[in-house]
């Protein structure tokens, strides 16, 4: 049932409700807007959080409370929005909020809000002991925007996986002492990633099988860090390569050097910190998985018969990459990169004739996908054919690459894919 609102309520409940996601969803009013209602997009996810929210708050009356958080949230808005964001909603001291255009939306509006809560604390005349800090988690992935509830109280928002993982990452800024973490997904979403983005870790995501690489956005730091970090780049994916072989003497040298350049790299120290705990107790605190093969398993089948066959021939050669680790000749690597790169040729021709064919309504994000690992597996052969690079550091980038992609795309795009070729309300599904 509609009920007709008058023009001033119906401009009060959109202070209440994010009018733009209303807009996504098709709709012009508030009252159209029916449960289970919902549009499908892919994008971008972020959670923002104040760090040390308690410390800030726990000697201050409760009207003193409420304007600091409104005056955080209320600076932290307008930078989201001017990127091309949505605040989907406030949870307490954190804000959420999803970009539905490129992912460098999102990065660079994460980068924004650091430079503007650098002017907050510059007004506020605090030492940096008393610094208003906070926290970006970003995730891109295919998200539904709907109405959830029932006809008494319902409310727009995104539901997807990739919104948990967000939340886990703008957690993990505080693990590793950094402002903006992204997702192996926002990474490969980027046209043209920021040279300010370093690979930091390799972590384990509630409900998926396989790890993933994540990568810290350091453009937001303050100038002559961010210039460090730059600088020691390459030196600390290297270090946290070799932690990963376990290599951790080498790791050790390397993430002491960083810090030596960058003494407020938390992250290098962390690292530094697990290279310790390894050296006197024997912990290691990697994933695990890049010790050996992989077993292939449901969670990587789209339930297309001919596109599971072409998968499961990518795997097994992807299960080669992982045995030269301890190779001395680079001509192995090489000959597997090419043969990937051929193969995935022929491969994606197929996926995509079927999307044409069916008009599968994300073709473009798709094969946008299937381009970027062309040409990362290209700059691969170039890399091995030079000859350049220390040779297990760069083993470890083809065979984190390809886990990662492997494990994202055949479980994020391709199922998605899959769901659609086997919808019963369209044609005959493929073979």
């Amino acid at each position: 049932m509609t009920v007709k609102m008058r023009p001033s309520v119906e401009e009060a409940y959109r202070r209440f409700l994010p009018s733009e996601l209303i807009d996504m969803m098709g709709e012009s009013r508030i009252e159209d807007i029916v449960p289970g209602g919902h549009v499908e997009k892919r994008m971008t996810i972020m959670f923002c959080d104040i760090r040390d929210f308690t410390g800030h708050t726990d000697r201050m009356s409760s009207g003193e409370c409420m304007r600091f958080v409104n005056s955080f949230m209320g600076a932290m808005e307008p930078v989201i929005h001017k990127g091309g964001g949505v605040v989907d909603k406030f949870i307490g001291d954190a804000v959420m909020a999803v970009f539905p255009g490129p992912a460098e939306d999102g990065v660079r509006t994460a980068v924004a809000m650091m430079d503007a809560l650098n002017g907050i604390n510059r007004s506020r005349g605090a030492d940096e002991k008393h610094f208003i800090r906070a926290g970006v988690g970003l995730n891109t992935g295919m998200a539904l925007i709907g109405a959830v509830g029932d006809l008494d109280r319902m409310e727009p928002t995104v539901v997807s996986s990739a919104v948990n993982l967000a939340s886990r990452l703008e957690g993990l800024t505080k693990t590793y002492g950094v402002s903006i973490i992204i997702s192996e997904d926002t990474r490969n979403a980027m046209q043209a990633p920021n040279a300010r983005i370093r690979f930091l870790d390799r972590v384990r995501v509630k409900g998926k099988t396989q790890p993933q690489s994540i990568y810290e956005v350091f453009e937001g730091d303050p100038p002559q860090e961010a210039a460090g970090k730059e600088l020691t780049k390459g030196k600390f994916e290297e270090a946290a390569a070799y932690y990963h072989l376990k290599e951790v003497g080498r790791a050790r040298r390397l993430f002491a050097d960083c810090l030596a350049t960058v003494p407020g790299d938390k992250a290098a120290a962390f690292y530094l910190e697990r290279c310790r705990l390894f050296e006197t107790t024997g912990r290691h605190e990697g994933t695990g998985e890049l010790a050996g093969t992989l077993a292939w398993n449901e969670d990587f089948e789209v339930g297309i018969k001919t596109i599971d066959l072409q998968h499961r021939k990518l795997f097994d050669k992807m299960n080669e990459v992982a045995p030269l680790i301890g190779c001395a000749e680079h001509g192995c690597l090489g000959e597997l990169c090419k043969f990937l790169a051929d193969y995935a040729v022929f491969h994606f021709s197929y996926e995509e004739k079927l999307m044409r064919v069916s008009g599968y309504p994300f073709i473009n994000d798709h094969i946008a996908e299937h381009r970027r690992f062309s040409a990362v597996l290209e700059s691969f052969v170039g890399e091995i054919g030079a000859g350049a690079g220390e040779r297990q550091f760069l083993v470890f980038k083809v065979h984190t690459f390809l886990l990662d992609w492997f494990a994202l795309h055949s479980t994020g795009m391709d199922r998605h894919l899959g769901v659609y070729l086997r919808d019963p309300e369209r044609a005959k599904p493929p073979a």
